[in-house]
């Protein structure tokens, strides 16, 4: 069974289950997209009078503005063209759900062999290291994960390495104090490896079992960026070979189009292996995520849902998903049984 019948099973069949947390944090996190993206499907569909040329120009421009990103928008047109036809979708709500389950059903294909786990050493430290510009939740995102990992019993470091910039030493020394997890920090401008190679060789000598390890953001001078992020990778894996497991690329949901420039650059200088995407509860345009996938081919890991510690959540597509669509496949069927 694919998304789009999980999720309209769930809203049109028996009274579902008790939500679990985190179902709830999915649910509320994408309250702004859900209801935006549903206004917009509103909005184009009040003056719906046949699925014509301007209806689908009007349909991309929608898309658009959601996030979903131009290519994402443009294929789910040019595909909807035949769909419309094949399900003789006349109605303005049989139109809706033909959209939306052409959204699900594109989602689920790009993703198909995504892996959107994160990953661990089997033995010896783990070492994630987080990429992305200065101001997308780059090192809150650290610290909140941190937190969750002591929670489930892990001994976590954290290391400092932006120290390019005092503020991000002092942040990320604060999230060290807050949730009670040690970090490795020198003073700024000092060299970010040296930092590094601190910080495992005291992962590997004191037994921790995973080390976060914050980086500058300077994408300006991608030059510079890349050779010092080489330097890093460089000393994590001569002193642990399997590491870095993770290489993961913090985007800002609020900016849009804007972070998806930022990961096509990113993914020029680094190998990442995942996306974080924060404050995805703070936009309208949760499409973001869609357009990641189709024009990225990135996993998307973990997702910002909210200010607490625990609103940082693993990627979980199916909860997504309903988040993001399930209320408007429950309106549309509601609808539906009115006309």
């Amino acid at each position: 069974m694919g998304f789009f019948e999980k999720i309209k099973q769930a809203f049109t069949g028996e009274k579902p289950a008790e939500p679990t947390a985190a179902e709830k944090k999915y649910d509320e996190g994408l309250a702004k997209s859900r209801q935006t993206f549903g206004d917009k499907l509103n909005s184009l569909l009040a003056n719906f009078r046949t699925v014509d040329e301007d209806f689908f120009d009007d349909l991309e421009e929608t898309l658009i503005e959601s996030d979903v990103g131009f290519e994402t928008a443009v294929k789910i047109s040019d595909e909807l063209r035949q769909e419309v036809k094949l399900k003789n979708a006349k109605t303005k709500q049989a139109v809706s759900e033909v959209i939306i389950q052409k959204l699900i059903e594109l989602y689920e294909q790009e993703g198909a062999d995504e892996d959107a786990k994160l990953h661990f050493a089997t033995d010896g430290p783990t070492v994630f290291l987080f990429v992305g510009v200065n101001g997308v939740g780059k090192t809150t995102t650290i610290g909140k994960l941190a937190y969750q990992l002591k929670k489930t019993g892990k001994r976590v470091l954290l290391a400092a390495g932006d120290t390019f910039r005092a503020g991000a030493i002092e942040q990320l020394a604060e999230w060290g104090r807050r949730v009670e997890v040690p970090v490795i920090q020198k003073p700024a401008r000092s060299d970010p490896a040296s930092v590094v190679y601190d910080a495992v060789k005291r992962a590997k000598t004191e037994k921790f079992d995973v080390l976060l390890v914050d980086t500058a953001g300077r994408l300006q001078n991608k030059v510079n960026l890349m050779k010092e992020l080489e330097k890093i990778s460089r000393v994590i894996t001569r002193e642990i070979p399997t590491a870095p497991q993770e290489v993961l690329l913090a985007l800002d949901a609020t900016t849009g189009q804007n972070a998806l420039t930022q990961a096509k650059q990113f993914k020029d200088v680094t190998p990442v292996s995942g996306i974080v995407l924060t404050k995805l509860d703070g936009t309208a345009k949760g499409g973001i995520v869609l357009a990641i996938r189709n024009e990225l081919h990135l996993p998307v890991k973990l997702v910002g849902l909210g200010e607490q510690l625990d609103d940082l959540q693993n990627f979980d597509p199916e909860k997504f998903v309903a988040g993001l669509f399930g209320g408007l496949l429950q309106s549309t069927d509601a609808d539906q049984q009115q006309e």
